[in-house]
């Protein structure tokens, strides 16, 4: 083995003991503020239904209506990858998958809306509603028809619709807990949220109504919807989001851009709204930037040109969203909204498509990594991270398989899960 070095040191022990209780609260810190992402399914879209439209078989009806605009725009996988220029090999398999999607699970996470999409109403009309939503919400997660996410969009905290926010999210959340408790997919998103203090008291009307119903401190988290610039740079130059993200103490899962609201707001005409406007681009990095490692996740908007009408408009408005879709997951944007049941069929065949088109690229880059195989390529542990967390998604959404994951890598479900989410020390990777 060649002749032993001879290990010499300069220091005492003591330094490094000195130097580890200087940075005690520094490591503390770390851990509270970047705990790093949950590891949790994260859905590819959300859909928005107002509060007065919203019915038992809702979900269903716009997986029965994204279907019926395949069959009558695009009725088999050759002429769907034509009009999206998908390519000739995946073709069929994407095509097969979104269908067995829109069968089985059209809608990932649906928001009930009391915002926007409703609008003012008799505060008795919106009691009801909000009510009502409750009791829909449970019994679609007693019934098995729910969506893997549910919830409701309040009104904002500004002054002159604060306490209706409030009021419909207390008939909300109280309608939940009186039909068996508040169900694992809960969501809630804070709209219009200008300053970190509307985020504070957000949580503290969750927190007033934990301890109302014996709940763990902490259960109900929600989502920040950024559609102000002031939430991107606040008056004295910070970025307002970042501070909002802590504000939320730790209940905050997810940053959603609201296109259009936030592109009025900095004076984009109406003609130029869209996702991939400059003015978007820079504020979702921002976002990007300020929930980096707090397991806060970035949404994308939405498009509000809408797949209807003769068949040449629709597959315009098709490749108008798929090509917005596939923009957004290579800048890392992996859940946006759709507006309309035309848009399931390209958000699905846009996410499929990314997916499976870098299965076996990047799954061999992950095989040869974990096998310490060398390539046209030096791989480091973030990469594998990234690496993993790309299959897992894949897995998540029904692009790829578990199984075929497991052939092409060597790997199982927890060694990915290992790699996305990398714990102190070292990893102990299985057979599959």
């Amino acid at each position: 083995m060649g002749q032993q070095e001879k290990v010499a040191t300069s220091l005492a022990g003591t330094v490094s003991e000195e130097i580890s209780a200087s940075l005690t609260a520094v490591d503390a810190e770390l851990a509270r503020r970047y705990p790093g992402d949950p590891g949790t399914r994260q859905p590819v879209h959300t859909v928005y239904v107002p509060g007065d439209v919203f019915e038992p078989g809702t979900l269903r009806s716009w997986g029965d209506q994204a279907l019926a605009a395949l069959d009558e725009h695009a009725p088999d996988a050759a002429s769907f990858a034509a009009v999206l220029g998908i390519p000739e090999e995946l073709a069929g398999p994407v095509h097969d998958r979104v269908r067995a999607k829109l069968e089985r699970e059209p809608v990932e996470d649906l928001r009930i809306d009391f915002e926007d999409g409703y609008g003012p109403r008799p505060d008795a009309e919106e009691d009801e509603a909000a009510a009502r939503a409750a009791r829909l919400v449970s019994e679609a997660y007693a019934n098995g028809t729910a969506s893997p996410y549910m919830g409701i969009r309040m009104k904002c905290m500004e002054a002159g619709v604060r306490d209706r926010g409030i009021r419909t999210t207390d008939v909300f959340l109280t309608g939940l807990m009186e039909a068996g408790g508040l169900p694992d997919g809960l969501v809630l998103t804070l709209p219009k949220v200008t300053y970190p203090e509307q985020v504070t008291a957000f949580v503290q009307l969750l927190e007033a109504f934990e301890k109302a119903h014996g709940l763990d401190a902490g259960r109900i988290g929600f989502e920040i919807q950024i559609e102000t610039s002031q939430s991107i740079l606040a008056a004295d130059g910070t970025a307002a989001v970042a501070r909002m993200i802590d504000a939320a103490q730790g209940r905050a899962t997810g940053l959603h851009y609201g296109t259009f609201d936030y592109s009025a707001c900095v004076g984009v005409s109406a003609a130029y709204q869209a996702s991939d406007h400059p003015a978007a681009d820079h504020a979702k990095a921002v976002m990007q930037v300020a929930a980096a490692g707090t397991g806060v996740r970035v949404s994308d908007g939405s498009t509000n040109v809408l797949p209807v009408g003769p068949t040449a408009q629709v597959h315009e408005a098709w490749r108008l969203h798929y090509g917005l879709t596939r923009r957004a997951l290579a800048r890392a944007y992996y859940q946006g909204w759709d507006m309309h049941p035309g848009h399931l069929p390209t958000r699905y065949a846009a996410v499929y498509t990314f997916y499976r088109e870098g299965l076996e690229p990047a799954a061999a880059r992950l095989a040869a990594y974990v096998a310490k195989v060398g390539g046209d390529v030096m791989d480091e542990p973030a990469t594998a991270k990234a690496l993993s967390g790309y299959l897992l998604r894949g897995i998540d959404c029904g692009a790829l398989d578990t199984a075929e994951v497991a052939r092409l890598t060597g790997l199982t479900r927890a060694d990915l899960d290992a790699f996305a989410s990398p714990r102190r020390g070292d990893l102990t990777v299985t057979a599959p």
